[in-house]
């Protein structure tokens, strides 16, 4: 097999193979399982760490799609739209088995795949959101969006990553009616957040 074939499926495997063992496992037994020796997953990657950015990359970077951001931010429709078009795409992309799996495992393990995953989506994702928010109810978005704001909007996205969870973690939901978890979860937003946010933006600029 050529080398960068391997590579891929050396990743592969290593995704399905963490999803469901944590990334306490370690290469030894990976090797185990995929039939070939310890040395040879040494010879594609540089230690354990090389191997789970690779993980990383495949599971979030590469499921990321750089059009959320320009769904949320085209103004050719009203906000409600926007965002329920933008939780539709972005729910079948990651509330599946492997990618909740894989991000839980990361935080208990202490390793940085969630910090840099929460930090992507709070710049390309829960900013934007924020910064629309002001421009649907006529306020300015001269001043920086406050950590205040940031919070409104990361409890419209943590009710759908809930769903995520009680799916896959918990196990105690068969299927999740994504649709109309997030038509609550942005209605709710849209009622709620516009007041707070306008008291917000009106002290810190007096």
């Amino acid at each position: 097999m050529e080398p960068e074939k391997r590579k891929k499926l050396l990743v592969e495997k290593a995704v399905e193979f963490f999803s469901e063992e944590g990334f306490e496992a370690g290469t030894r037994e990976l090797a185990r399982r995929l039939g070939v020796s310890q040395p040879l997953i040494y010879r594609y990657f540089d230690s354990k760490d090389d191997l789970v950015n690779e993980v990383y990359r495949k599971v979030y970077v590469s499921q990321w799609n750089d059009a959320w951001t320009a769904t949320i931010c085209d103004r050719q429709l009203p906000l409600r739209a926007r965002l329920l078009d933008f939780y539709e795409s972005y729910s079948q992309a990651i509330f599946n088995r492997r990618w909740m799996r894989i991000f839980f495992f990361a935080g208990l393990r202490g390793l940085d795949i969630n910090t840099r995953y929460i930090g992507r989506v709070g710049e390309l994702i829960i900013k934007p959101i924020c910064g629309e928010l002001r421009h649907e109810i006529g306020l300015s978005r001269d001043m920086p969006i406050t950590d205040a704001e940031m919070e409104l909007a990361w409890i419209m996205h943590g009710t759908m990553f809930y769903q995520g969870i009680r799916e896959h973690i918990y196990c105690t939901a068969r299927s999740v009616d994504y649709s109309l978890t997030a038509t609550c979860a942005v209605d709710m937003y849209l009622t709620t957040a516009p007041p707070i946010v306008r008291e917000i933006v009106e002290k810190a600029s007096r």
